[in-house]
């Protein structure tokens, strides 16, 4: 275990340090403290480590990461996990908006509430959120999967094309081109595998699946005032 005292070492000292771990490397677990609303923590890993950032995060906390493990002892700010590729990234406290925008992969784990636009333009990631999520969730959210544990804000999946979403709670509104979807047992399957690999005791048939109902994906005249 190697410790970085954030306050002493500087952000861009810390992420040369993490930068520089091998695939192979022996050095595979990291302690941040200190971070004190630091932005661009643990930005842009490429490796098998695993850091634990003991505090709260500013913007962009894992973005880019790959392979890693991070994991957020407070809550975190606006973009964490931003573009995510694979890893795992944990907050456990609330996150704020944006979070794991565009991500391609990895898993995203939140055991508070995520605010707004979460998983905006997500493209493979899978977000699990235990408390409650805000407006404007997966706006344009390609692939990848959101799961709720409790209630949506408004505009869910709005301009969505293949991401799911499942909650369990309400749902404020559904986004343009978002609509209630069948529950068929492969998706309990994934569901009950995702929120396994968060720690979440759920049961799936709880449960609503959502997504996009196709109607935007080729232009209609109809649909016009909708694009």
């Amino acid at each position: 275990m190697r410790t970085i005292d954030l306050s002493d070492v500087g952000l861009r000292e810390t992420n040369q340090q993490l930068h520089a771990q091998a695939s192979d490397t022996n050095q595979t677990k990291w302690d941040i403290i200190n971070p004190r609303g630091a932005h661009a923590i643990a930005c842009g890993l490429d490796a098998p480590i695993e850091v634990t950032v003991k505090g709260s995060t500013g913007y962009y906390c894992g973005g880019m990461n790959q392979q890693a493990s991070i994991h957020i002892e407070g809550s975190a700010g606006p973009g964490t996990g931003e573009n995510i590729m694979s890893g795992k990234i944990v907050i456990d406290g609330d996150a704020s908006q944006y979070l794991g925008a565009t991500g391609h992969g990895g898993l995203i784990v939140v055991k508070g509430n995520a605010s707004s636009r979460c998983g905006i333009s997500m493209k493979g990631v899978n977000i699990v959120v235990a408390g409650n999520i805000g407006h404007m969730a997966a706006f344009m959210g390609q692939s990848g999967n959101i799961i709720v544990c409790g209630d949506a804000g408004d505009a869910l999946g709005d301009s969505c094309y293949e991401a799911r979403f499942f909650v369990r709670g309400t749902v404020k509104s559904l986004g343009t081109d978002c609509t209630e979807k069948e529950m068929r047992p492969e998706h309990l399957i994934l569901l009950q595998g995702l929120l396994d690999q968060a720690g979440i005791d759920a049961d799936p048939s709880e449960f609503t699946r959502y997504g996009s109902a196709r109607t935007l994906y080729n232009f209609d005249v109809d649909n016009a005032g909708a694009y």
